[in-house]
């Protein structure tokens, strides 16, 4: 456990995990500064709350001298490793870390992490409810919106915690050590920030590079990419697939989830298929892969059963919303990425009116082309990626230029017959008019409710 009282340490970036880590570091007695680009008035919310708590605020831009001045930096995710401040500090030997790194410094018990570039929340509150099911003490949080510094103070040595952990934040890490990792699946995501796809996918590797061989690391064999993680780890490996049998993991057979822990070991019936609440192909892999977890972690088969046959879809998830004139909508604002994407599309047979678009995070959408022929009515595009999509797209199927969601809702809602979907599914990320995927998919929910019994959808 690192010494914090009277160190100097600068928390880069006022996002909701900078200011858990800068109220975190002061409670332990560190003279804490925060910095962030923004300006004085973009912040006023947040600082009078840092002030009182003898935390120092710069704003509107980073002084090097500031970065310079320190014993410790902690950079939130959403911060690039390589901006320039934090780039020249590392020559000066200043060590930089990130939250999850900080927190993990300090937690008690267990952790069990899981990344992926899809399904990492629905996997991660589910592990939990699983754990929870079985009377096991647990935490949950990480990228899921609860920063993992909050956690720490509720964490013991009898504790599980688990964790979604996000590339912006492995990149960051040194000693973090979670007991059981997940990797989910891993594909294009994020390229804006990593460069290239195998920077990336190297970036995920990191969840089990402190892992040693008393460790579990859970793979999707299904997944080219992440199989070849295998040979790099310490840990024992472990696997899951909803195509064929594994030699120790979970997979899917016959309608059935099965399980066993060693090729040696009898395999055990989880549940079957038809038990599973959640929607489409892709949630089907994510309770797999956290049934492969919960049993490495000594769940009794029954507990997994319990909670996975009561757990509803996560907000913003492949989220149903509501039926109205015969239409079902659906809120999969978290599908950022142009897998997701597509397997929110594969979640429906036909009879699809697609709302995409959003800040473009360096994607091909063309990729989606022969899904879309064959299950979409139109694509209705916001946002500034929607040139891009519309170029990429052009042929495939009608494509409708909306700019606003409140338009693209509109727009689909006419068009859409009964026994139709309106499915908000963007492949991008929500910054260019919203907060953060939450606020996109908030926002759909009621724009969809404000029109619920509007007979007039139909009539234009």
């Amino acid at each position: 456990m690192m010494e914090l009282k009277g160190k100097r340490v600068l928390v880069v970036g006022m996002g909701k995990s900078g200011l858990a880590a800068a109220l975190f570091l002061r409670r332990r007695g560190a003279l804490v500064t925060v910095s962030d680009v923004r300006s004085a008035e973009a912040l006023a919310k947040e600082i009078p709350a840092l002030l009182e708590e003898g935390i120092m605020v710069e704003a509107g831009g980073h002084g090097l001298l500031t970065f310079r001045r320190q014993d410790l930096i902690v950079v939130s995710p959403g911060v690039p490793l390589d901006t320039p401040p934090l780039a020249q500090v590392k020559a000066f030997g200043i060590p930089v870390i990130g939250d999850l790194e900080l927190a993990a410094r300090f937690l008690e018990g267990r952790v069990l992490a899981i990344t992926g570039s899809n399904g990492k929340t629905t996997t991660t509150v589910l592990a939990g409810a699983i754990f929870k099911e079985a009377g096991i003490p647990t935490l949950v949080g990480g990228n899921i919106g609860v920063p993992v510094v909050d956690l720490v103070e509720q964490s013991t040595p009898e504790t599980w915690t688990v964790l979604e952990v996000s590339s912006f934040q492995l990149e960051s890490t040194e000693e973090f050590h979670p007991s059981i990792a997940v990797i989910l699946n891993i594909t294009p995501d994020h390229l804006d920030r990593h460069g290239t796809f195998e920077n990336y996918a190297l970036t995920k590797e990191r969840i089990f590079a402190a892992q040693q061989a008393t460790d579990c690391l859970v793979l999707n064999t299904d997944d080219a990419r992440v199989a070849q993680a295998a040979p790099r780890s310490l840990a024992k490996v472990c696997w899951f697939s909803i195509e064929h049998a594994v030699g120790r993991g979970a997979w899917v057979e016959n309608g059935f989830v099965l399980y066993r822990g060693s090729k040696e070991a009898a395999v055990e019936t989880v549940m079957p298929l038809s038990e599973i609440p959640l929607k489409g192909a892709h949630n089907v892999e994510n309770v797999v892969a956290a049934v492969c977890a919960a049993r490495l972690a000594g769940v009794p088969v029954d507990a997994i059963r319990r909670a996975v046959t009561s757990f509803q879809a996560v907000e913003h998830r492949l989220e149903y919303v509501a039926t109205v004139n015969g239409v079902e909508f659906y809120n999969d604002s978290k599908a950022t990425n142009v897998d997701a994407t597509a397997k929110a599309v594969a979640a429906f047979s036909s009879g699809i009116h697609l709302i995409m678009g959003g800040k473009d995070k360096g994607s091909e959408y063309g990729v989606l082309a022969e899904l879309l022929q064959s299950r979409v009515r139109a694509v209705y595009t916001i946002g500034s990626a929607a040139a891009k999509i519309e170029s990429q797209l052009r042929g495939v199927v009608p494509i409708h230029s909306c700019e606003t969601l409140e338009k693209a809702v509109d727009a689909a809602a006419r068009a859409a017959r009964p026994g139709e979907v309106v499915l908000l599914a963007p492949a991008c990320s929500s910054f260019d008019q919203f907060e953060n995927y939450e606020h996109r998919g908030r926002v759909f929910k009621e724009l969809v409710n404000e029109r619920r019994g509007w007979n007039v959808w139909q009539s234009a």
